[in-house]
């Protein structure tokens, strides 16, 4: 399984007239992605519930939106993002309950028309995570983020997921600058990572640099996991940060200074035995790298797609493209 994808759809709500757009968009990329006149239908419905609720109860906010290829077919991903009061989770998910005077039928509604739904909320606002998909398809526990800068159509940055077997690699590049040129820069390397994805991180980068000499270069980080040894490599050149995290701790990545399709003196590939059950974070510039998970309680177990929100909504520069990939190092087999 080869996954790749375009920049997060963002449908921002700050009054109701954009309630409907959220809908429409929501129903186009079902659609789009093969579902069910039904699907696409229950698609719409979710949208609407919470861009509704980021109206209402937070008086402005932002839709994501995403379609994943998933194990069997396409997943439809919506995250309402706000910086709200919260709220308490679990009254919320009762019909009848609510905390904005209406009939509290929102996160019940959207709770039976999704296959998953994870919220995290707290005194610095909400993140409401729905996937939906058609029958035979299941989930995978992996997040994604990607963000031209000033939400433009041209970004830098490019991510690749291959799955095989109890085997992932995972690839993030961000091409120097911004924009088109940045974009051509980082998708030749994506290009000559996705013939081999699971070659030695060493022979990767060889062939990412010839593929990326001659354009503006980038900084790019590649993560193995043998799903069966638990064992997780990991090399990176530049400005690509890297973590794997746990519920009792944190542990950044190590990369060496350089430009993929540039110059840089080595690449060296580090091995981090007994990974398996933690989530691995890889993240362009664009996002901080101040950021600790131990000061959202309990945010680490929950779904990544929720835990690379709440990192995008706190923690993006907002002055480069910026890419957030989340993975859960114990993916189901592709």
């Amino acid at each position: 399984m080869n996954l790749g994808g375009s920049l997060t759809d963002v449908t921002v709500i700050e009054d109701d007239s954009q309630i409907g757009q959220a809908r429409r968009r929501a129903k186009q990329l079902a659609e789009a992605a093969g579902f069910s006149q039904a699907d696409a239908g229950r698609a719409a419905l979710v949208a609407t519930e919470l861009a509704s609720n980021i109206f209402k109860h937070a008086g402005q906010g932002e839709l994501h939106c995403r379609v994943l290829p998933a194990q069997g077919g396409n997943c439809l991903e919506l995250v309402a993002i706000d910086r709200g009061p919260g709220f308490d989770v679990h009254r919320c998910l009762r019909d009848g309950f609510s905390t904005g005077g209406t009939q509290g039928e929102g996160l019940g509604s959207i709770s039976r028309q999704s296959q998953l739904l994870d919220i995290f909320a707290d005194e610095r606002g909400a993140v409401v995570l729905a996937r939906l998909w058609p029958a035979g398809v299941k989930d995978l526990r992996l997040g994604i983020q990607m963000h031209a800068m000033n939400y433009e159509t041209a970004c830098g940055d490019v991510w690749h997921l291959s799955i095989s077997g109890s085997r992932l690699s995972a690839l993030v590049i961000d091409g120097l600058g911004h924009g088109e040129d940045a974009g051509l820069a980082a998708n030749a390397g994506r290009e000559a990572f996705a013939l081999r994805p699971f070659e030695h991180p060493d022979s990767l980068f060889a062939s990412m640099h010839r593929a990326m000499n001659g354009t503006r270069g980038g900084a790019a980080a590649i993560a193995q996991y043998d799903g069966e040894t638990g064992m997780l490599q990991f090399a990176g050149i530049g400005n690509i940060g890297a973590r794997v995290l746990s519920p009792v701790g944190s542990r950044g990545l190590a990369s060496h200074p350089g430009i993929v399709g540039g110059q840089y003196r080595k690449v060296h590939t580090f091995s981090y035995p007994e990974a398996r059950g933690q989530l691995l974070v890889l993240y362009s510039d664009g996002l901080q790298s101040r950021w600790d998970l131990n000061a959202y309680p309990g945010l680490v177990l929950q779904h990544p797609a929720t835990i690379t929100a709440v990192l995008h909504r706190d923690f993006c520069r907002g002055r480069d493209d910026v890419t957030i990939m989340a993975i859960d190092l114990e993916l189901p087999n592709g």
